[in-house]
């Protein structure tokens, strides 16, 4: 079923969004400002007890600062404080690390595989749907039980089954274009659709941040409403045809697993995809602490509660650029028949953003990156995502293959917090964060040239 205009067009549009929205609300405000908050909370309670337990982690981070640069003195008693401040920083850093990179590793083995089964799956709403739709009804139950975490321990596994179900709803969704859209449209749809992916994580880190001080974890129960709304208006307003007489070959194992691999024989694909593993690398490396380095590294700190409510801003900040560049990039390279340079120049941009912080550890800083991080990936984003559907190897499996693309950006976002969490508890600071996420960025941009059947 290919729309190529019309009211099932628009409204197939609508509700892709919409669900593209409803997703990285999640991850905007769960793991943007919800699991940072939680994570600390849990950690704090660890290291600072008894008489500690009200200690000013701002007043003590501003100290910290001073002692750096030689204009205070600390006391014995300042000391131990500050001592237990390192401590604390490394702890909530890898913890955090911990909890975001166990999630997306455990997706990255389920992505492929739903993938390939939704290419081979019978029903009357087609062969995504059934997917999309179990994965927003058992996600927002693990969601709704990551409210109830009590330790880091279960924080992760709860987080994990949560990510890693929701993946369901992501995955499957993002082939369907592949397989309703036109090849002449489908850099406008995947504008479109990362316009909802963008502006779903906006609205989930503002609301998350506005409303966590007042709801606290309670807020998880409104994410969860929102998925499951969008998820069931995609599935019976914008319903598929169905595949119920659906032709494939018989099912081998063996055959399953080594077919994950097919893309990569391709040089062009893996290619895109060793580029996409760079970007997103970069990225989560410099984007996963973000609550804490406003409280630890730039001058002079934030409280936990300054830094919640401002922490959605760097977003919102960056959403003019972000909107503009989705809304044109992907219509630019469709009219130009050329996808190479954008992603290049994309890229780019990404790495010089990140020298700003590096150079100019203050908050303001932190707005310029976003601003600028923002208008790259608003490039990136549409036009990578039809790269890849331009260098796919064989469209009848498109599942399976755009399946892989998503395990290199699941791959670069686990990547990032554990190097980044390591190099934090190393250094004892997050300077080297932004100048690993320069270089990653950069990398990327580069590894494009190494394409060839594609522009």
């Amino acid at each position: 079923m290919a729309y190529g205009s019309g009211k099932p067009f628009r409204r197939y549009v609508l509700w892709y969004a919409l669900v593209f929205a409803a997703v990285t609300a999640v991850w905007g405000g769960v793991l943007g400002v919800v699991l940072p908050n939680q994570v600390q909370s849990i950690e704090f309670a660890k290291w600072f007890t008894s008489a500690d337990a009200d200690v000013d982690l701002t007043a003590l981070n501003n100290l910290k600062a001073a002692v750096d640069a030689g204009t205070a003195v600390a006391t014995g008693e300042q000391r131990r404080l500050l001592d237990l401040l390192g401590d604390f920083d490394s702890a909530r850093a890898q913890a955090l690390s911990l909890v975001t990179s166990l999630a997306v590793a455990a997706t990255m083995i389920v992505q492929p595989v739903v993938g390939v089964l939704s290419d081979r799956t019978r029903s009357r709403f087609g062969r995504r749907a059934p997917w999309i739709l179990f994965g927003a009804l058992v996600g927002t139950c693990f969601l709704v039980g990551v409210r109830f975490a009590p330790t880091i321990a279960v924080l992760a596994l709860l987080w994990t089954c949560t990510q890693t179900v929701l993946t369901m709803v992501s995955g499957p969704l993002q082939t369907t274009v592949a397989d309703r859209i036109p090849q002449e449209r489908v850099g406008a749809v995947s504008g479109i659709g990362s316009l909802g992916n963008f502006g779903g994580g906006v609205l989930g880190g503002v609301g998350a941040g506005i409303l966590l001080p007042v709801l606290g974890l309670d807020i998880l129960y409104a994410f969860a409403a929102l998925l499951l709304v969008t998820v069931a208006g995609f599935v019976f307003l914008a319903r598929d045809r169905a595949s119920t007489d659906l032709v494939v070959a018989p099912h081998r194992w063996g055959s399953f697993f080594r077919g994950l691999l097919v893309p990569l024989r391709h040089r062009d694909f893996r290619w895109v995809w060793f580029s996409r593993i760079l970007l997103t690398f970069g990225y989560a490396v410099s984007t996963t602490f973000g609550l804490f380095m406003m409280q630890s590294y730039i001058t002079p700190a934030l409280s936990l509660t300054e830094a919640t409510r401002l922490f959605p801003l760097l977003t919102v900040a960056s959403m003019p650029g972000t909107v503009v560049a989705m809304l044109i990039s992907g219509r630019v390279s469709d009219r130009l028949g050329r996808r190479k340079p954008l992603v290049v120049i994309s890229s780019g941009l990404m790495a010089l953003s990140m020298l700003v912080p590096l150079c100019w550890p203050t908050l303001t800083a932190l707005f310029v990156q976003v601003v600028l991080a923002g208008l790259a990936f608003g490039i990136y984003l549409p036009v990578d995502q039809a790269l890849f559907i331009d260098v796919l190897p064989d469209k009848d499996a498109a599942g399976r293959d755009l399946g892989v693309a998503a395990l290199g950006t699941n791959l670069g976002q686990a990547l990032g917090p554990v190097l980044a969490g390591q190099l934090i508890a190393l250094t004892g600071g997050y300077r080297v964060v932004w100048a690993l996420a320069l270089a990653l960025t950069a990398a990327a941009g580069l590894s494009i040239f190494r394409v060839r059947n594609a522009r």
